[in-house]
């Protein structure tokens, strides 16, 4: 018997142009050996591993090429072999090498990167994942030093201000609910990576008469939040629609052009049998709907903003466990 597909699908699938809308997938891990990884994800994924640097593979497949690779660029581009240097060193390289490799298993994410693939693909993603736990993989919850996490990257359906202006509002109200969802381990709060939004950005962003341009847009969310370090980063997205303006607040050779957004909040706790991908892909499916939903996301935008505001309820009643019930009163979840 089939199973059925575990991961859901928002309504709006396609983009402006009529094009499928496609999603990239980051998972970082460890637990496995690097080759360990490359020869499991290939099996997996249907594809061919090939080798094309230290420590970075592409698997081809019919979706697109697969990227594994050591999440660490200083101990790739590390070569004690290099014929640059002298033979006493290099005589040493090999042994040492060997040692750092093995100590950079260790204490390095391992890192998986998908095409941009469409979303009726994602059943391949949550398989690979399911078995990557069955075969010994480590997630954020092994060790305090890692930080491990799972990244989306979705196309959006258009790239019009007033479109992104309705997914940042839905994502600032659902901020909260969303980190609980995802149980968000130590090791990932304490670090930069998954900041949330200025305050002062987000009273601008849900304001009842807040209708930018895309520049305008830009600029507002750059003078609050000037770094790639937020739960939704944005920088991709605005190197892809206009560098020239990016460059004026940003400046970051890790900034890739695409034209997606970035969403880095939720943990890879792939070695917990109760997590799946599709979770957390769910989870971004409920900010999808309520995009598509014009009087529900005025309705969820309206009570945040009340939700802001100094009152007795907002004192005894989280945002946290309003908009979770909120969520649940309309199906959402």
């Amino acid at each position: 018997m089939l199973m059925s597909n575990r991961c859901s699908m928002p309504d709006i699938m396609k983009t402006d142009d009529g094009k499928e809308r496609r999603v990239g997938v980051e998972i970082e891990l460890s637990g496995l050996g690097y080759q360990d990884l490359v020869s499991l994800s290939s099996r997996l994924l249907g594809g061919e591993g090939k080798s094309v640097a230290r420590y970075v593979s592409e698997i081809a497949t019919d979706v697109g090429t697969f990227v594994v690779e050591l999440d660490s660029a200083p101990i790739k581009d590390l070569d004690l072999r290099d014929p640059r240097l002298p033979e006493s060193v290099r005589e040493l390289g090999g042994q040492a090498m060997t040692v750092i490799d093995a100590a950079a298993e260790k204490i390095v994410p391992l890192e998986i990167v998908s095409p941009p693939m469409p979303f009726a693909e994602l059943e391949r993603i949550e398989t690979l994942c399911d078995e990557l736990h069955k075969a010994g993989a480590r997630g954020s919850r092994e060790a305090l030093y890692f930080a491990f996490g799972l990244q989306l990257n979705p196309e959006l359906p258009n790239l019009k201000a007033s479109t992104l202006v309705r997914y940042l509002q839905v994502f600032a109200a659902l901020y909260e609910w969303l980190k609980t969802r995802h149980q968000i381990d130590f090791s990932r709060k304490v670090t930069s990576y998954i900041e949330p939004w200025s305050s002062t950005y987000i009273d601008l962003l849900i304001a009842a008469d807040y209708d930018p341009d895309m520049d305008q847009l830009m600029k507002d969310y750059l003078h609050y939040n000037p770094t790639r370090n937020k739960a939704l980063d944005l920088l991709p997205l605005f190197a892809h629609l206009n560098g020239n303006l990016l460059a004026r607040y940003v400046k970051d050779e890790r900034i890739k052009s695409r034209p997606t957004l970035h969403y880095r909040l939720p943990d890879c706790d792939i070695d917990n049998p109760l997590w799946h991908f599709s979770t957390v892909w769910n989870d971004w499916v409920v900010l999808e709907q309520l995009v598509a939903n014009t009087t529900d996301l005025s309705a969820l935008v309206t009570a945040f903003r009340n939700s802001r505001k100094f009152s007795f309820h907002n004192l005894t009643h989280s945002w946290a466990e309003t908009s979770t019930q909120w969520l649940r009163s309309r199906n959402y979840v």
